[in-house]
């Protein structure tokens, strides 16, 4: 595995940096600490906010618009897809099985198994916590690959697979296994002092909505995960 790294002399990363785009798709990169899209609790700037107004030109009353086909955690950077009419959008979803997410993430301490699936049935609580459970009736089924790429004194860093996708799927899998994702608020160590999560959807493959062509692309993994390893 190859990866690309944001280039030290950008300054700031972008909130959302486009990657690839025709009359049916958008790929792009967003940046750690953007929503993919508003919530009843959150309304803020979003990564669909941008891209709607990018695609209106800053026309307020343009019916052009984007539309959402997957979504990445807030603190999760990487990349994301937006169909530009719902038909693509359909299409995508309905072949999301057949898509392939690979992400970078860096854990605390190293892992036995250098190679290994995770799975389980995952499930949230009334506190907005997603756990394994034994309970096959509640939970849905999840499976997460990883293997190590390298290792330093304290940190390992993996590629993980997403072979299903479910909410914050790759951070409990990781911490239920004793090697919480660096930076996780919320599944990690307490006394982490990593602001940063260090989770980056670095790679998706997938056809096209309309022509069928096998698409791949990569978003250059953020530099603070690099200067965890060093």
């Amino acid at each position: 595995m190859k990866m690309r790294k944001e280039s030290a002399g950008r300054g700031h990363q972008r909130p959302v940096e486009i990657l690839f785009e025709d009359r049916d798709i958008l790929v792009v990169n967003k940046a750690p600490g953007l929503l993919t899209m508003a919530t009843e609790r959150d309304r803020e700037r979003t990564a669909y906010s941008i891209m709607t107004d990018y695609v209106r030109k800053g026309c307020s009353k343009s019916r052009n618009r984007v539309f959402i086909v997957h979504r990445l955690d807030r603190e999760t950077s990487g990349i994301l897809i937006f169909a530009k009419n719902e038909d693509a959008k359909f299409t995508l979803q309905n072949n999301w099985d057949e898509t392939t997410k690979t992400y970078i993430a860096v854990v605390h301490g190293r892992l036995p198994h250098k190679a290994d699936t995770i799975t389980s049935f995952l499930t949230e609580n009334k506190a907005f916590i997603v756990y394994s459970t034994p309970n096959h009736s509640i939970g849905k089924l999840s499976r997460t690959a990883y293997k190590v790429i390298k290792e330093s004194g304290r940190f390992s860093l993996l590629e993980v697979n997403l072979l299903t996708g479910r909410k914050h799927q790759i951070r409990v899998h990781l911490s239920e296994i004793g090697n919480p994702v660096v930076g996780d608020a919320k599944y990690g160590l307490k006394n982490d002092r990593n602001k940063h999560l260090a989770l980056h959807a670095w790679s998706i493959s997938f056809k096209h909505p309309y022509t069928g062509k096998q698409l791949s692309f990569e978003a250059p993994v953020p530099d603070y995960i690099d200067w965890l390893l060093r």
